[in-house]
């Protein structure tokens, strides 16, 4: 019985009749009835179509073509219609022969072809389960024959999770989503199926199911009266399943693990292509419990749903696991792909046996096409092989497939993935396994120590000099990361031995990359004539760039990274790509366009995640938190501080460990909590000086110098401004020019001085280059001439401030701003950014603040920290349009 559905069984009537689109993909979440649909649609097309089934199993995602030949096994007597040239196509894919390699296109015409002689008498129906767990080659020429099925006798359908990714994702084929039951529907079935049930149980079924027709035929059982769910819906039910596998006898277990490890049978008899299968037996107990069905076609018993061989395997314990795959492996004693690929799973310590087996499975499937397959157990093998000369010699044949089945950066990776058979390792190879260390590990000291060893070697052969350049860009880049000064100076030492041959550029990023207080007054000059160069390559753009983010001049560059960026990601130069994404952000933060800066970092984290650059990833979250954090979206900030910092901290990634103190500091400030500011800050650096190496040190000197402030530290907070002017600052860039200059300002004690300092700071492009922190000055500029001069002479500068601040979006500081407007006798409404009316805690701390209380006392009688207090009198001040405490009784009073 079906319930519902109407659309979708309107869509598959259409489908099966219509002349129009002859192949569909059903795409949904796991449970949600895929699997009935196309049992739905097998049902319309049984009395006039031949109907072919298939499922897509995990355990075969990496066989070549495994879901091809299960699906084309019940059409081969038809290849005796073919002519010689598609009979050779199918002999070598799937037989002994020994000719060229197919092509995606030459085999998907030859099936195209047994497909049309197949349909010749009677309409066909390809139904295809759980597509997404079909190898990769047998997709593409799924795809390819989907997309020329029109006008013919044949039809193709395909269900899909929508959870898992999978090469249907891109096959341009039409689809029908397959959404929850609606309530009445799914209340329906539930009935149907379990009638007896209490209302209370009932209702929390229909709740945690959520319309899921799998949830609601399997959770009745285990669900308690008004229970709620403790865990997503995939995973309770896979402990529904799970609770039913651990209760039966371990023997049953075990061959539920073997079938669960096993693939599909192509057809009904023995498969001499694939050999003899593991079929089940014995299993009675586990059908009584509703784990298996027969299969009416082959009458052999299969599992339920994947859900059930999923769990089976995850509950199974690594030796179950591995027993099992030496099971299988002995039961394919005549398939030598998948005895390959069952022993290479049972095997953990190097087995020169299982190696070459491997490998011979790696020469079977380079001759079918399946160069990923190829590809991965050649590294396998590689992995398990006995002596270094083997290992090199297999990854050396794993490069070479992966080169010619264009997995550009597979093979490089491949060709450089370990040392020769006397132990040395080249230059070039260093240039990549220290890449790797510390762009997908964040390894930066054993990175640095690679590189370093190479460069110092006397007799290291560096070729044409490129290379050279490689690794010493790449040990910059490595320091840089670090953000360690022991690292700088030894990779300072290491390039300054280098003398005539170091690159300019090299020297450049050096200087910028490393201590801009030290070294970069004449940085932006040389980033300039860098950049005039007629020949600049996209590495070099990108480099060039990241100088020019550190001494403030990104903003000039923008339009060539715009328009550098999509044809790096297109042309597959990721790691490029990536790089300019994250100065793009970089450029839109501090340009103060903050919604263009959101999804430049959610596209580049989607990038670094998808490709596995697990640095970058962490790079783009820390970058996201800064920009949470000047939004005033403090929890969200504080979450990606903790993810950034958990994973940055102990391998000393001290770049993005001094981006988490600063987004601490950045969140605090948003929240007026100024003592927790300067904790954060002074994390970063001391005051009065400035960490050498520390890439956050000078851009945190404003939160610094105000967190003291604020913080009644003006001692402190003066040294460090002044601590910025001898250092040179406002010769190293614009911005730090704007931020110094304004340090000083906030802490002179001479008004006229403070005029001109603040004067000072506000010239130039900072209105555009860096409205934030202009703002940011105007703001204190304006405070303090309305206690100094008077109300009028303040509201233009706290005006043009809060305006800023509302159109940046931060919503803080433009609190702050319109409560300072109010202060200042401007009738200006409160920020828009939020709301007006106290919380419960907020009206309480209020009230307690009004009759006197302390922040330490507040604190005790709420159980809060005077800091928590601290900051929600922060939050209540312009929601009430006061600036003090001694208005808050006042204020009160108005509100009730």
């Amino acid at each position: 019985m079906m319930v519902g559905r109407d659309d979708e069984r309107e869509r598959l009537s259409t489908f099966m009749t219509d002349a129009g689109e002859r192949a569909l993909i059903l795409r949904g979440e796991t449970g949600i009835g895929k699997s009935a649909l196309l049992d739905h649609a097998v049902g319309l097309a049984a009395p006039h179509h031949q109907v072919i089934r298939a499922t897509g199993v995990e355990a075969e995602a990496e066989l070549p073509y495994a879901g091809l030949h299960q699906l084309l096994y019940p059409l081969f007597p038809h290849l005796a219609g073919l002519d010689d040239r598609h009979r050779a196509v199918f002999d070598v894919v799937f037989g002994p022969g020994q000719g060229e390699t197919p092509s995606v296109m030459s085999l998907g015409i030859a099936v195209l072809d047994l497909l049309a002689l197949a349909a010749t008498d009677r309409p066909l129906l390809l139904a295809l389960d759980d597509g997404h767990w079909l190898d990769a080659s047998s997709i593409e020429v799924c795809g390819f024959v989907g997309r020329r099925l029109a006008g013919g006798a044949v039809r193709m359908l395909v269900a899909v999770r929508s959870d898992v990714t999978s090469r249907f994702d891109t096959a341009a084929l039409p689809e029908l989503a397959v959404p929850a039951l609606t309530d009445r529907d799914a209340e329906h079935l539930l009935d149907a199926r379990h009638p007896a049930l209490d209302a209370r149980t009932r209702r929390a079924v229909l709740d945690q199911a959520g319309g899921n027709p799998l949830a609601l035929l399997e959770l009745p059982p285990h669900v308690g009266p008004g229970e709620e769910a403790p865990v997503p819906l995939s995973r309770r039910l896979q402990h529904v399943y799970g609770a039913r596998v651990q209760s039966l006898d371990a023997a049953v277990r075990a061959e539920l693990l073997l079938g669960a490890l096993d693939g599909v049978a192509a057809g009904p008899g023995a498969n001499r292509s694939y050999g003899a299968r593991h079929r089940m037996r014995d299993v009675d107990e586990a059908a009584a419990a509703d784990l298996l069905d027969t299969d009416p076609a082959t009458g052999e018993v299969v599992f339920r749903h994947p859900l059930i061989r999923s769990t089976i395997v995850r509950l199974a314990t690594p030796g179950q696991r591995r027993a099992a795959h030496a099971k299988l492996a002995r039961v394919y004693h005549d398939d030598i792909e998948r005895r390959a690929h069952h022993l290479a799973a049972a095997q953990v310590d190097p087995d020169e046996e299982v190696a070459a087996a491997l490998e011979a499975a790696a020469g079977s499937a380079t001759r079918r096409g399946g160069a990923v397959a190829a590809v991965a157990w050649l590294t396998r093998a590689a992995e398990l092989s006995e002596t270094a000369e083997d290992r090199s010699r297999r990854l050396g044949d794993a490069a070479f497939i992966a080169g010619h089945a264009a997995l550009l950066d597979q093979a490089r990776e491949l060709a450089h993935s370990g040392p020769a058979p006397d132990g040395t390792a080249s230059p070039a190879a260093v240039v990549t396994t220290a890449y790797a260390a510390m762009y997908e590990d964040g390894d930066l000291r054993s990175a640095h120590r690679q590189v370093t060893a190479v460069l110092e070697d006397p007799h290291a052969d560096f070729g044409s000099g490129q290379t050279l350049t490689r690794l010493v860009n790449l040990l910059l880049a490595v320091s840089q990361y670090s953000g360690d000064a022991t690292l700088w100076r030894r990779a300072e030492e290491v390039t300054a031995a280098l003398g005539d041959r170091l690159d300019p550029r090299s020297a450049i990023y050096r200087d910028a990359w490393g201590d801009v207080v030290r070294h970069g007054a004449d940085v932006h000059e040389r980033v300039e004539r860098a950049f005039a160069s007629p020949a600049l390559e996209p590495w070099d753009l990108s480099r060039l760039a990241v100088a020019a983010y550190h001494v403030d001049i990104l903003s000039r560059y923008s339009p060539r990274l715009r328009r550098a960026v999509d044809r790096e990601i297109e042309t597959g130069a990721m790691a490029n790509g990536m790089t300019m994404l994250h100065l793009i952000m970089l450029d839109e933060l501090a340009t103060g366009r903050w919604d263009d800066a959101e999804r430049t970092g959610q596209r580049v984290l989607e990038l670094t995640t998808s490709h596995g650059y697990t640095l970058f990833a962490h790079h783009t979250r820390a970058y996201l938190g800064l920009l949470a954090a000047l939004r005033g979206q403090a929890e969200h900030a504080r979450e990606l501080q903790a993810v950034v910092d958990a994973w940055a901290r102990p391998r000393g990634v001290g770049f993005l460990t001094q981006i988490a103190d600063a987004i601490g500091t950045t969140a605090a400030l948003s929240e007026g909590d100024h003592e927790a500011a300067y904790m954060h800050a002074i994390g970063i650096t001391a005051p009065g000086s400035f960490e050498p190496y520390a890439h956050q040190a000078p851009r945190t000197l404003l939160d610094l110098v105000e967190a003291a402030v604020h913080t009644g530290r003006v001692r402190q907070a003066c040294e460090h401004a002044q601590a910025a002017l001898d250092a040179g600052l406002p010769e190293v860039s614009p911005r730090l020019a704007l931020v110094t200059y304004g340090a000083l300002a906030m802490t002179a004690d001479d008004d006229t001085e403070a005029e001109r300092l603040y004067g000072k700071a506000e010239s130039g492009s900072a209105e555009t280059d860096f409205p934030f922190e202009l703002a940011r000055l105007r703001l204190a500029h304006g405070t303090r001439l309305r206690h100094t001069r008077g109300p009028r002479t303040a509201r233009p500068l706290l005006a043009r401030a809060a305006e800023t601040f509302d159109r940046l979006g931060a919503t803080g500081w433009a609190e702050r701003a319109h409560a300072e407007l109010r202060a200042a006798g401007l009738a200006a409404p409160a920020s828009p950014a939020y709301p007006t009316t106290l919380t419960w805690q907020e009206r309480r701390i209020a009230d307690l603040a009004a009759a006197g209380l302390t922040n330490k006392e507040i604190g005790e009688r709420m159980h809060l920290s005077p800091r928590t207090v601290s900051s929600h009198l922060y939050r209540v001040f312009p929601k009430l349009g006061i600036t003090s405490r001694a208005a808050l009784r006042d204020a009160l009073s108005r509100v009730e």
